[in-house]
């Protein structure tokens, strides 16, 4: 899958949770939806390098969350990209990719 396609399905995850929660998903509300799972990441982080209390989680389960958050913060920066009509791929190519000393091929878009 690609990173428009993956773009696409979470987008669609992300309207039908705001449309069954009675959310507008304007540019304030992504940013601080961003900031909400870096937090929760930052609390798995926080729990996985026993940094913060495991709330009686297993190893297993701490791994998991923070797995997990990990996602929920990739999925919200894809949303909030769309939203503001940033290509990430573009961006990423821009800003990171130009430092890398064997260039791979650019697949078809």
């Amino acid at each position: 899958m690609d990173l428009n396609e993956l773009t696409d399905q979470v987008e669609t995850v992300s309207r039908n949770y705001a449309r069954r929660h009675g959310i507008t998903q304007d540019a304030t509300w992504f940013l601080l939806k961003l900031q909400e799972e870096v937090g929760e990441l930052t609390q798995a982080f926080l729990m996985r390098t026993g940094q913060a209390r495991d709330k009686g989680l297993t190893e297993q389960e701490i791994d998991e969350r923070f797995r997990a958050e990990l996602a929920d913060v990739l999925c919200q920066v894809l949303v909030m990209a769309r939203h503001h009509g940033v290509d990430l791929r573009s961006e990423v190519e821009r800003k990171w990719l130009r430092w890398n000393p064997t260039p791979a091929p650019t697949p078809n878009r």
